[in-house]
């Protein structure tokens, strides 16, 4: 399972209805997490890298559109205070 990261256009964002979406934060941790659907989130501020079991880092942070597989397992290590909006797909 891949995490797939872009660096969204203004007008991509604006088609998705980013700023409809709900808005979550998280201060410097860790944690394991499980996708139990695919979820889009769009980074607003921070920095975490995510660990999947086989041992691939992806960091993510500011201006990331990321999705994140239904079925994913991974642990977060939230590097700077994040701030991100999300939708299930």
């Amino acid at each position: 399972m891949e995490i797939k990261k872009e660096k969204p256009t203004e007008e991509r964002l604006k088609s998705l209805g980013v700023d409809n979406w709900s808005p979550w934060e998280c201060e410097p941790s860790s944690f394991d997490w499980e996708y139990f659907e695919d979820e889009r989130c769009y980074i607003l501020d921070g920095k975490a890298i995510i660990e999947t079991p086989d041992g691939k880092k992806v960091e993510i942070a500011k201006g990331d559109l990321v999705l994140f597989p239904k079925g994913l397992k991974c642990r977060w290590q939230v590097i700077e205070k994040i701030r991100k909006v999300y939708r299930f797909e």
